[in-house]
């Protein structure tokens, strides 16, 4: 299709709008071109002209015999201008889109990763009903998933009220896999293709671990959460496992720590072993992700594990002692269906899990899916029926959404949503999805988001991507960690 933007910039906000209709579209965005008809397919023109007392916007929308043009104006003194004018316009394109392919979007105009955030700052400046309402007469989101945001916002919020100004929470990268599943298109290298890289990867970081802990300490901020992330932590040896946990344990203040967390999501590579090793450094919190009980769906993405595997290493992860699992499900993948799904939603619930996290399929231009041709997906509304059963099943077993964000080019158009029991609720996903606080990251991929105390300013800090530069420039990356004292110093 193609984007026409005239006296504007708003390439962003449109494209975004048009991808909610058309996930599957290439978008040709041009600028103060005139639409005279030459041009093919579905096109779009957004015109801003600035007027003595008010700005007046059109939108036309052209394909075949289909011409229509909608209209708006924003006046000139309106409080932020801009970004009213950038609402009217993608206003328009969203209802001009909707009639001609008669549909609503659930989230309406809302695109953006953080929904909870954006109500929670309305909130704050305009009061709840001001805010609620803006959501619905102004963004268009749907009833459910309104309530489902007031929900969220409810439960964030007290666990936000633990964080204090020196609040910090650490990540730390493993950014190895077994194989890459089809779906993912994290930075992350399997373990057939890097296994050489292990080792020197591990004693990087702890070198990393070491230097970061000593700073924070010196600094006297208060560590509240660790996450090990990746890829998949257990690919690494019990041994080196515990290597990384006791470097934790030397420099880091631990003191304050409210959750530990490591991720086993690969049911396929934990053992008992690796489990002990997990207890004895305090972790309490681990992942272990099946995605989906039907074992042709685990095939279709690649998985290569067995649901019978995710069963032995769920079970073996309650004899090794672990008293809180959170376990990830995917909506809308691909072989699975409605009925499926609410099978493997029965079979996740029969374990008592102390949360579930339920993603929506996201189609990453990285991933296997979209580079093998398998993009699809993209318009299986079986998703939003998922996503509905979700709503409806967990509450009524026991479960409450205590987190949300959404990504763009998800099917459906649908929300990824933590769900956990009543203080069990995971709370660096809040931190980092709120960005609440300090998230200090460690090893290759893992960025550090340095947070102002009482404001919204972010400064970042990245370290390597890959595994191999991550090793091979090491002392140069590290000499970047030395942003964090001068950010904390200068406050």
């Amino acid at each position: 299709m193609n984007l026409l933007l005239c006296g504007n910039d708003f390439h962003f906000e449109m494209e975004n709008i048009c991808r909610l209709f058309l996930p599957q579209e290439k978008i040709v965005t041009l600028y103060d071109t005139v639409d005279d008809g030459s041009l093919a397919g579905l096109t779009v023109t957004g015109t801003l002209e600035s007027g003595a007392d008010a700005t007046h916007i059109a939108v036309r929308l052209r394909l075949d015999d289909v011409d229509e043009t909608l209209t708006d104006t924003v006046a000139n003194a309106t409080p932020q201008y801009k970004d009213a004018c950038e609402l009217a316009m993608t206003t328009l394109l969203y209802r001009l889109l909707s009639s001609l392919l008669q549909t609503e979007q659930e989230w309406g105009l809302v695109t953006g990763v953080r929904p909870v955030k954006l109500l929670r700052r309305l909130t704050a400046q305009n009061g709840s009903a001001a805010a609620l309402a803006h959501f619905r007469e102004k963004l268009r989101v749907s009833p459910e998933k309104l309530a489902l945001l007031e929900t969220v916002l409810k439960n964030e919020n007290e666990i936000l009220a633990l964080s204090r100004p020196d609040s910090y929470s650490l990540y730390v990268s493993v950014p190895f896999c077994p194989t890459r599943c089809d779906y993912c298109s994290f930075v992350s290298q399997t373990v057939e293709s890097a296994a050489k890289l292990m080792p020197a990867y591990v004693e990087c970081l702890k070198k990393e671990l070491a230097f970061t802990g000593d700073e924070m300490r010196a600094l006297g901020l208060r560590l509240e959460t660790i996450y090990f992330g990746g890829g998949t932590p257990t690919t690494l040896s019990a041994e080196a496992l515990s290597e990384l946990f006791s470097v934790i344990e030397k420099h880091f203040d631990l003191s304050h720590l409210r959750e530990y967390t490591v991720e086993a999501g690969r049911p396929d590579t934990v053992t008992a072993e690796k489990f002990a090793a997990i207890a004895a450094a305090g972790a309490d919190r681990i992942s272990i992700n099946p995605q989906t009980l039907q074992d042709t769906v685990l095939r279709a993405i690649g998985r290569k594990h067995t649901v019978a595997q995710f069963y032995d290493a769920f079970n073996l992860a309650r004899r090794c002692g672990m008293k809180h699992i959170n376990t990830d499900l995917i909506a809308g993948l691909p072989e699975d269906t409605p009925a499926g799904f609410a099978e493997t939603l029965s079979g996740i619930l029969a374990l008592e899990p102390e949360s579930i996290t339920v993603h929506t399929l996201c189609l990453k231009r990285a991933s296997n899916l979209v580079l093998r041709h398998r993009s699809d997906y993209g318009d299986r509304r079986e998703a939003a029926q998922m996503i509905a059963r979700t709503g409806a099943v967990l509450p009524q077993n026991g479960y409450h959404p205590y987190y949300l964000y959404r990504q763009s080019r998800a099917v459906s158009n649908q929300e990824n949503t933590g769900w956990a029991k009543p203080g069990k609720e995971g709370l660096y996903n809040v931190y980092i999805m709120d960005e609440t606080h300090t998230i200090v990251g460690c090893g290759a991929g893992a960025v550090t988001k340095l947070k102002k105390p009482h404001s919204d300013y972010l400064e970042r800090v990245f370290n390597y991507k890959f595994p191999y530069e991550y090793t091979a420039r090491f002392d140069d990356m590290l000499k970047r960690k030395e942003q964090v004292r001068a950010f904390y110093e200068q406050l």
